[in-house]
C-alpha cells in the first residue's frame, strides 16, 4: 500500500511562509524594483522576511530605496503576510467557487488561531469582509491628509499604503519623501493621521476570532468567550497604563517641550505602537531608560493571538500573570470571569514563553558577537521576534550574519517559535501508554 506525504498544518504555514519571504526577496532584488542599484538578494531577502512577518524594520528607507513596483511589491507581501496566505488561498478558492475540504480547514484554523474548525470558514469571510472595510476606511481618512501634500495620486497610494501597514500591524512607511527613515516623527503633532493609524493598528491586533465572536454576540457582553473577554480588558490596561508611563517618563525626555495637548498623543501612539505595529513619532534613540525598558516590555506582550501583530500574545501575558497569582495565593486553579482555565493552557503557555525567550536570546546573542551594545542588541532582537519593528537606528547596520539572525528570529516570532518548533518536530507521535513514576525536584 502506498503511503500519500502530507505536510501538518504547522508545516504547511511555515513552508507556505518561507517560500513567500523567498519570492518576494527574488522580486525585491530585480532591477526594476530599485530607484538606484539594485539591492542585494540578502538585503532584499530581509526586507520581503520584514513585510511578510509584518514587522518593519528595513535595512534602507522604503520610498528612497523602492520604485513603485518594489513598494507595490512590499505593500503585496504586507498584506498577504497579515491576512497569512492561507486565508489569501481561501479567498481566491471563494472567487473560483472552489469547494474548501476539511485539510484546508485544519490549516486555516491553525492560521486564524481559531479553537474549533466549525464555522472557521465563516470567520475567515469575516476576517476578509472586515479587512476590507477597515482598510478603506483608514485610506479614504489618511489620504484626506496626504493628498493636500503630496498631489492625489501619490497621496493617495500613501493612504492605501500606509493604511494597510497600520491594520496589519506592520510599520513600513513611505514618509521617507519626507525625511527618510523618520516614519511619522514629522506628523507627530497631527491628530487625523495618529488617531487613524492607532485605530487601525488596535483593530487589526485584537485578532479575527475575537472580531467573529463579537460581531455574532453584538453588544451582549455577558455571552462573549472567555479569550474575547481576556483580549479586551488586557488591551485597553496596556494601551491607558502605558500611555500614563509614557506621559510621566517622557515628559521631561523625549517629549520635553511640546504643548500637554501633543505628549497625550505622543503617549498613547507610543503605547499602542510596540505593540508590534512599528511605526513612531519619537526617536527611539531620545527615549529615556524607563521609556526603553517600557517600550521593549510592550514589545514583547504583543497583540492579540490569530491576529496581524506578534509577541507572546496578550491572552498568554494574561495566562503567565494569572497563574503566578494564584500560586502565591494557593488557588486551586485560575478563575476569570466565573470560568476556569484549562491546565493544558497554562501549560502551553508557559513552554511557549520559555522557547520564545530563549530564541530571542540566541539573538541578541548573535548580535552582541557582532559588536553591538546589549541594549540596542537586545532591543532589535525583541522588535525582530515580536514582529515590532522598532529600531534604535542599528538596522542599516547590521552585519550579514546578523541580518540573517533577525530573519529568523522575524520568521519564527509570525509563525510562534512554538509552531516552529512543532512544524520541525512533527505531530504524529503518540503518547505513552505507561507513564514514569513521579519525583519532585527543588524549584526556586
Amino acid at each position: 500500500m502506498k503511503h500519500t506525504f502530507r505536510l501538518n498544518a504547522f508545516q504547511t504555514l511555515t513552508v507556505g511562509l518561507a517560500l513567500l519571504i523567498f519570492v518576494g526577496g527574488v522580486l525585491l532584488s530585480l532591477p526594476i524594483a530599485s530607484k538606484q542599484e539594485s539591492v542585494p538578494f540578502l538585503n532584499a531577502l530581509f526586507t520581503s522576511a520584514s513585510a511578510s512577518c509584518v514587522t518593519g524594520l528595513a535595512v534602507a528607507d522604503t520610498y528612497s530605496q523602492y520604485t513603485f513596483f518594489g513598494q507595490l511589491v512590499i505593500l503585496l507581501l504586507i498584506q498577504i503576510g497579515g491576512l497569512g496566505f492561507m486565508m489569501v488561498s481561501i479567498l481566491v478558492s471563494f472567487l473560483l467557487r472552489r469547494r474548501i475540504g476539511l485539510y484546508e480547514r485544519s490549516i486555516l484554523m491553525e492560521s486564524v488561531g481559531a479553537l474549533k474548525i466549525g464555522g472557521v470558514v465563516r470567520l475567515t469571510k469575516h476576517a476578509l469582509i472586515g479587512t476590507a472595510v477597515l482598510e478603506s476606511v483608514g485610506t479614504l481618512l489618511l489620504s484626506t491628509w496626504f493628498c493636500p501634500r503630496f498631489g492625489f495620486w501619490q497621496g493617495l497610494w500613501m493612504g492605501l499604503f500606509h493604511a494597510v501597514s497600520a491594520f496589519c500591524n506592520a510599520g513600513f512607511d513611505l514618509m521617507g519623501i519626507v525625511s527618510p527613515g523618520t516614519s511619522f516623527i514629522t506628523a507627530a503633532g497631527v491628530p487625523l493621521v495618529n488617531i487613524t493609524i492607532m485605530l487601525l493598528i488596535i483593530t487589526g491586533g485584537l485578532g479575527f476570532v475575537l472580531w467573529d465572536d463579537v460581531l455574532v454576540h453584538k453588544w451582549k457582553v455577558r455571552e462573549y468567550a472567555l479569550h474575547t473577554k481576556i483580549v479586551l480588558l488586557t488591551t485597553a490596561t496596556l494601551i491607558f497604563g502605558g500611555a500614563a508611563a509614557f506621559y510621566l517618563l517622557e515628559s521631561n525626555h523625549a517629549f520635553a517641550g511640546l504643548p500637554a495637548s501633543q505628549k497625550i498623543l505622543m503617549s498613547f501612539f507610543q503605547s499602542v505602537t510596540p505593540r508590534t505595529a512599528g511605526f513612531n513619532t519619537v526617536d527611539m534613540k531620545n527615549l529615556s531608560e524607563g521609556g526603553t525598558l517600557l517600550t521593549m516590555v510592550l514589545m514583547f506582550v504583543g497583540a492579540g493571538s490569530g491576529s496581524t501583530g506578534g509577541g507572546i500574545k496578550v491572552s498568554t501575558f494574561t495566562v503567565l500573570l494569572l497563574s503566578v497569582i494564584a500560586y502565591a495565593r494557593r488557588w486551586d486553579g485560575i478563575n476569570l470571569f466565573r470560568r476556569r482555565l484549562d491546565g493544558e493552557v497554562v501549560h502551553k503557555a508557559f513552554a511557549s514563553v520559555n522557547l520564545y525567550l530563549t530564541t530571542c536570546l540566541l539573538g541578541c546573542m548573535v548580535l552582541c558577537i557582532q559588536g553591538f551594545h546589549l541594549e540596542d542588541a537586545l532591543f532589535e532582537s525583541l522588535s525582530a521576534i515580536g514582529t515590532v519593528g522598532l529600531s534604535r537606528g542599528i538596522t542599516a547596520m547590521l552585519p550579514s550574519a546578523s541580518k540573517i539572525a533577525i530573519i529568523l528570529l522575524m520568521f519564527s516570532g509570525r509563525l510562534g517559535s512554538l509552531s516552529v518548533a512543532m512544524a520541525m518536530t512533527g505531530l504524529r507521535r503518540q503518547r505513552p501508554t505507561i507513564k514514569n513514576i513521579n519525583e519532585k525536584i527543588l524549584i526556586g
